[in-house]
Formats: C-alpha cells, sequence, structure tokens
C-alpha cells in the first residue's frame, strides 16, 4: 500500500491536519509503559505560531503520512535563523536545517518522512541537516537510545529504541549525545564537596538565595540572561530572544518554587543559578494528555502540595567569566546543597535528575561524578549532508 505524505500549514484552515498531528503520537505510543503523554493542550501550544516566539525565527513544514486514509506517521521540517547565524564550529550555522517530532508506524514510514522533510529543506537552501530536534534545543532534542526501561522526567522525551536504529539506518551520523543523571539524595555529598560547600560560605562575597515568585518576570529574566552568557558557547546554542524569555518565563511560573531555584550573586552581582522543578510526570503519566474530566484535579492537588518521588535539574549555569573559577564551584555546590535539602524536607524527594548534558560537557559532567550521580538517559543527535 502506498505511503501518502502531505504537507499542511498551521494557518487556521487545516484544524483537522494539526489534530491528526498531534493525535497519533498517542494512538503509536499507547502501548509503550514508559512514555509519558504530554498534555495536549501544551502540544498545541508548541505548534502555535500566535502563541510560540519560536516562529517568529523560524521556518517550519508540518508532514501527515497516510496509507488506505489512516494516519500512520508525521514529521516537522523547520529551518531557525537563529540556529544557521550560530558559528559552524557550534553545530549549526548557515545552512542548517532540521527536522522533528517524528513518530511512524514502521520503518517504511519513517524513511518515507525523514526524505520528505530532507527535501523540504534541501529546496529551501540548506546543505545539511541535525535531528531530531522538536522543535528548538530547549525543547526535545535528540532520540532517546538508553533509558527505555523507566519513564522520563517532566520536560524530556520518550521514543522507542527503533528510532534510533532507523535514523543511523539512512545514512546519518551519531554526532553528540545528551546525558541525564540519577542520583539518591537522601544523603548528603562526599566529603569533598562538603568541604567545597563550607569554603563558600566563608565568603562573605558569595550569597546564594532563593527566587522572589512575587518579582519573577525580573527573577526570569536575571536567570535567563545569565544562561544565554553561560552557555553561549556550548555545541547546539542557540539564545533565547526577549519573547522568548518572556515566554518561558511565564510558561514556568505555575511550577516554579521559590525554594526550588536559586540564584548565586557575588559581590552584588547574578553571576549563576540552578532550576529544580518537582517530577510532574508522575501524575501525566496516568492522565492519557488530557486534564478532563477528573485530571485536572490530580494535577493541579500536585501543583499545590508537590510531594515526589524524584526532581529535575533543568538548566544550571554560571557568567562564563567565573567558569572554571574557585567562585564557580563553590557557587554551583552550595545550591547544589542548599537544594538537595529543601527537595528532601519539604517535597518528599528521595531522587534527582539532572540534564540533559552534553556528554563532552567536562564541567557539568565533572559536577555530577562528583555528586555520585550516574548516567540513567542518554538521547542521540544525528547529521546528515544533504
Amino acid at each position: 500500500m502506498d505511503i501518502i505524505i502531505s504537507p499542511f500549514a498551521l494557518d487556521g484552515r487545516a484544524k483537522n491536519a494539526k489534530k491528526q498531528f498531534i493525535e497519533i503520537a498517542y494512538q503509536l505510543n499507547k502501548d509503550e509503559p514508559n512514555w509519558v503523554p504530554p498534555l495536549r493542550s501544551d502540544v498545541n501550544e508548541l505548534l502555535n505560531p500566535k502563541k510560540n516566539p519560536f516562529f517568529k525565527h523560524a521556518d517550519l513544514q508540518l508532514f501527515l503520512a497516510k496509507q488506505n486514509d489512516k494516519v500512520v506517521g508525521r514529521i516537522s521540517a523547520h529551518i531557525d535563523h537563529l540556529a544557521c547565524a550560530q558559528p559552524v564550529e557550534q553545530g549549526m550555522g548557515p545552512t542548517t536545517g532540521n527536522w522533528g517530532l517524528l513518530e511512524a508506524a514502521n520503518e517504511d514510514i519513517a524513511k518515507a518522512l525523514i526524505k520528505t522533510a530532507e527535501n523540504w529543506l534541501r529546496d529551501k537552501g540548506m546543505q545539511r541537516v541535525v535531528a531530531p530536534l522538536s522543535l528548538a534545543a530547549f525543547d526535545e532534542p535528540g532520540t532517546l537510545t538508553k533509558g527505555h526501561d523507566h519513564s522520563p522526567t517532566i520536560m524530556m522525551g520518550h521514543q522507542p529504541l527503533r528510532y534510533s536504529q532507523w535514523i543511523g539506518s539512512y545514512g546519518y551520523e551519531h554526532i553528540k549525545e545528551l546525558v541525564t543523571y540519577d542520583l539518591d539524595i537522601t544523603h548528603g555529598y562526599p566529603d569533598l564537596v562538603d568541604r567545597i560547600v563550607k569554603s563558600g560560605e566563608r565568603n562573605s562575597k558569595i550569597n546564594v538565595r532563593k527566587v522572589n515568585k512575587k518579582n519573577f518576570d525580573k527573577e526570569a529574566a536575571i536567570i535567563l540572561n545569565i544562561l544565554n552568557d553561560a552557555w553561549s558557547k556550548n555545541w547546539g546554542f542557540v539564545p533565547l530572544s526577549d519573547d522568548e524569555i518572556a515566554y518561558v518565563g511565564k510558561k514556568l511560573k505555575p511550577i516554579v518554587y521559590e525554594d526550588l531555584i536559586m540564584i548565586t550573586e557575588y559581590d552584588g552581582e547574578p553571576i549563576a543559578f540552578m532550576i529544580v522543578l518537582p517530577n510532574l510526570n508522575e501524575v501525566l503519566i496516568d492522565l492519557q494528555g488530557s486534564l478532563f474530566p477528573f485530571g485536572w484535579l490530580k494535577l493541579l492537588n500536585l501543583i499545590r502540595n508537590p510531594k515526589v518521588r524524584t526532581v529535575r535539574v533543568p538548566l544550571m549555569g554560571v557568567l562564563k567569566k567565573y567558569q572554571s573559577s574557585r567562585i564557580a564551584s563553590q557557587a554551583a555546590f552550595m545550591m547544589i546543597e542548599y537544594i538537595r535539602r529543601v527537595a528532601v524536607a519539604n517535597y518528599g524527594a528521595s531522587r534527582a535528575e539532572i540534564g540533559w548534558i552534553l556528554d563532552d560537557n567536562q564541567g557539568m559532567n565533572a559536577i555530577a561524578s562528583a555528586i555520585d550521580a550516574k548516567v540513567n538517559r542518554a538521547y542521540a543527535l544525528y547529521e546528515k549532508n544533504l
């Protein structure tokens, strides 16, 4: 039976196609016990050009695959113009496009979708593709290659192992691995970490504080501006625009807890931050992507009283001018230890997940090693010349 792949636009005239694009993920993953169905409202917003500021600097095309009039797969193809403006040595650069949001019932469908995305990118003048990215690097980068035996934490993806095998067999080369670390936080960290924390506490110029949610827009701007500086030389990093900074702050605000997000100041200057989120996936996994009829109550109860087994550290950073300094180590381990105490005492957490982290990020991987964290999940990114 022929595979028919059709594009559609996100202009309000293809509501049924957009709905099918979203729903196929739930259909194809319904028997995967560790897949956490995202809220449909969140996926809708991700694909809404009027709400998601990613669309202000990117061109995107969505495709649906059908066989015998039945939807059997999907893919996005996109060109992020901010990514194209980055230096080539940082992973993206001019004439580099992306595809993502891949779902496919079998290998033939996956390959047909990938080929269609490549053709679209090639027609737009792209000469290279880095994938999968769904959609930006801060959404769900890569495809899962390790960790299928447990569910992802909040804001992390979960793809079947066969996807990475299919991608690798279609002329793509593995270029980067993103890893997450798992650790027991019920006990303190090794003596070395404790000594670093105490040395930082003796430095009167270092002040570690929790965020003030009443001024969260201002706090979010401080954090994300540190992020843009701290990550500016990282592979694949694309700086957040002002609109994206405001958007991320608004999205995070409902699940932000003041004592789980900390900013370090040095001599009055904000120089570092650490964000920790309760793992809402512990509830979302049972909601099947919908808040109705009673899912909203379960989620609301968790948000109001976030007692969770696991917390996740999605982001932390130190200004470039302090990186590799003693102050950076002190700031990092002070925040890690202070938040560990809070997560256990106030949220009932017993484990933490850190990441994702680039496999060659020596600084962050050294921190993970110092606190005895172990890699529990890995996501692969691939490239191909068009």
